[in-house]
């Protein structure tokens, strides 16, 4: 009966992704280059993510080809309680390295990619935008916790000429923007 079930959700999943617009990611990502540090500078806020200030994504290449994932961020106020969750990405498409698949315990194990780089400073990996599939989540981030107004405009513009929607997103208090 689970086989069934199991089946059952993948048939359904692939059916919703082809009836979905997917987002053109960006052509190349030099994986070591985009490990690292990196600061929400602004996002989505989704279920997961509801309320936390002072976001970082820490990405660590491991042998195996595949990251490792440490998000953290603070609940309320840059003072607040810890929250952080460490997780697996791998490379769902490695002629690009722009699709990947992230599994965090306890969340389900899609059969898709759902961290999609839409946009990337390829000159000096300094600026990205990341959505999924269905844009639910939209991340903006940085290798500073800060980012000027030029920039983040530009990336605003970037992607609304891919036709994801902006509109959601909210500015993530970082602690060198705190006041």
């Amino acid at each position: 009966m689970q086989l069934l079930t199991r089946l059952i959700l993948i048939a359904l999943t692939a059916m919703s992704l082809s009836a979905c617009r997917i987002v053109e990611t960006v052509p190349f990502v030099d994986i070591p280059r985009y490990m690292g540090l990196w600061y929400q500078i602004a996002a989505n806020e989704v279920s997961f993510n509801e309320g936390l200030v002072g976001v970082t994504a820490e990405y660590t290449l491991l042998e195996d080809g595949s990251v490792e994932v440490l998000n953290k961020g603070y609940q309320d106020t840059l003072d607040g309680e810890l929250n952080q969750i460490t997780g697996n990405a791998t490379i769902w498409d490695e002629e690009t390295n722009s699709k990947l698949k992230v599994v965090f315990p306890g969340a389900p194990d899609l059969p898709y990619p759902n961290y999609l780089i839409v946009v990337l400073d390829e000159a000096g990996y300094e600026y990205a935008a990341v959505t999924d599939p269905f844009e639910y989540t939209l991340f903006i981030l940085s290798r500073s916790p800060e980012m000027s107004e030029n920039t983040y405009a530009m990336i605003l513009g970037e992607l609304e000429s891919l036709g994801v929607d902006t509109s959601e997103l909210i500015i993530t208090p970082q602690a060198a923007t705190a006041e």
